[in-house]
């Protein structure tokens, strides 16, 4: 059929070769159960770490086996893990307690009671020697050392769960505070636990403050009522500030 298409000079036109869809399987494990909070990965990837109930159970990664099984005092609210993939915090809101455990070594464990001022925040610190928790109505930020098991009290935390955040080096914790009807902002140093500064800052509402990548300064931002940021120095100087023009619209920060 080629040599007499070829002798009449002509031509046929073939059809294109139908596309090939790549096919991707996936599969799927068992389903397991778990209430509370969303399951959560190790650093490092090796573990995941499931609240059932009152038990912490952590398992495999790659093969999903049980590794461990805590119990706690109460209902899970919160999973944390340590920078180590190795502890595991706990945190029951309902019974203001914060529990940890080990991976590796069963035996150890850790337990935090706020006893009648109860916790509504619980979390670890970057360099993972200490775990920070704040009462209920924002009363305290209490700093718990996991080496000596001492504890320091930064008063009247304006957030729970923002507003307290640590120097990118680990050197120093702002927190923001609500005294007398204004903001302010606390820099505390992480080696003695003192007030290094203190100053107000000019937001209505402070909303959330957070470093800059390279902790040479803060900014600070109001709430949505209020289209405002600002930036300061540790020392409480101020670098600059954002506002709209008068009868602009206000959609917050």
């Amino acid at each position: 059929r080629r040599r007499a298409e070829r002798r009449c000079g002509t031509s046929i036109a073939r059809e294109p070769a139908p596309e090939r869809t790549a096919k991707m399987s996936l599969d799927f494990s068992e389903t397991y159960k778990r209430t509370g909070p969303t399951p959560v990965f190790s650093p490092d990837g090796r573990f995941l770490a499931t609240a059932v109930e009152y038990r912490l159970v952590i398992r495999d990664a790659e093969t999903l086996t049980v590794c461990s099984i805590s119990s706690c005092l109460d209902r899970i609210h919160k999973i944390e893990w340590h920078p180590d993939s190795d502890h595991v915090l706990c945190a029951c809101y309902k019974r203001g307690v914060v529990q940890c455990f080990s991976v590796s070594d069963e035996k150890w464990t850790c337990l935090i009671d706020e006893g009648p001022a109860g916790c509504v925040h619980a979390r670890w610190s970057p360099l993972g020697t200490h775990i920070l928790t704040v009462a209920e109505f924002n009363v305290r930020c209490s700093v718990w050392s996991l080496a000596d098991k001492s504890c320091v009290y930064l008063r009247q935390p304006k957030h729970a769960d923002r507003g307290i955040e640590f120097s990118p080096n680990g050197k120093f914790i702002l927190v923001a505070e609500r005294r007398e009807c204004k903001d302010y902002v606390s820099i505390v140093s992480c080696s003695t636990w003192t007030t290094a500064a203190r100053f107000q800052v000019a937001t209505t509402d402070l909303a959330d403050a957070t470093w800059s990548p390279d902790g040479t300064a803060i900014a600070v931002w109001d709430a949505l009522t209020e289209h405002a940021l600002h930036v300061y120095r540790p020392d409480g100087t101020r670098l600059s500030s954002y506002k709209p023009a008068d009868g602009a619209a206000a959609a917050g920060v």
